[in-house]
């Protein structure tokens, strides 16, 4: 799986479009962060992150499809895709070989937003004067919900060997599953199950996890999801209908 996990980084950093996502992504939310009136952190007036973690999931939702739509669109595409099967994997490492590139690819662009932690802590009063807990819950919530946005991409990216095509799909399907839920709850019209149906979308459970506080039901719930869409995959490649 390792060889797998170092081919698709190494496939993906050498390609301009690491670079673009990577640039869009950090340039987008230093300005929401940082310049943009009304939501940037100096008119806030707090020292916190939350433009960051607000605007981080819906970029996410465009980046990580990007990232993923050629895993095995590409393949399939050009046709290594019947190469790669018949070396010694299993369906199963080639999928998390993949899966965890992807989230390698997301820690590689998060890691340059850790200067935005170096900079809050300094410019609160007094320096220091900033809530940790919540900003480190907010990075590991960010981190979980990628991990359900790159399984999203990976299977959008098998059931296609259009790249556009997965891109859309895995657009979609991201959004559905990140804010459909909550627009739905939002109606009020189950009552006492309105509570419920939000809890099936992924935000419900990010926020949660950005307010500092480790639930072990938002755990399950991430770890359900990525297996629920992982096993997906395994169904789909498992069929070589291609």
């Amino acid at each position: 799986m390792l060889v797998i996990v170092q081919k698709e980084v190494r496939a993906f950093l050498s390609s301009l479009i690491a670079y673009v996502v990577m640039l869009v992504f950090l340039l987008a939310t230093g300005l929401f962060t940082w310049v943009l009136p009304d939501i940037n952190v100096f008119d806030m007036g707090y020292s916190n992150l939350d433009p960051l973690f607000q605007m981080a999931p819906w970029l996410f939702i465009f980046l990580i499809s990007a990232i993923t739509m050629r895993s095995f669109s590409e393949e399939k595409k050009s046709g290594t895709i019947e190469i790669l099967t018949t070396r010694p994997f299993t369906d199963m490492e080639i999928i998390m070989g993949k899966y965890v590139a992807g989230l390698i690819l997301v820690a590689f662009t998060l890691i340059p937003t850790l200067i935005y932690v170096y900079t809050i802590h300094h410019l609160g009063a007094p320096a220091g004067n900033a809530d940790t807990g919540a900003i480190a819950g907010s990075y590991l919530g960010l981190f979980f919900l990628s991990s359900c946005f790159v399984a999203i991409g990976l299977f959008a990216s098998l059931i296609s060997d259009n790249q556009i095509v997965s891109f859309v799909v895995s657009l979609f399907l991201c959004y559905l599953f990140y804010n459909l839920f909550d627009l739905i709850a939002d109606f009020k019209l189950l009552g006492s199950l309105d509570s419920v149906v939000s809890a099936l979308g992924i935000n419900s459970h990010y926020l949660s996890i950005s307010r500092g506080v480790i639930d072990s039901r938002d755990l399950l719930y991430f770890l359900g999801f990525d297996i629920v869409f992982l096993f997906a995959c395994k169904l789909i490649f498992g069929s070589r209908k291609w």
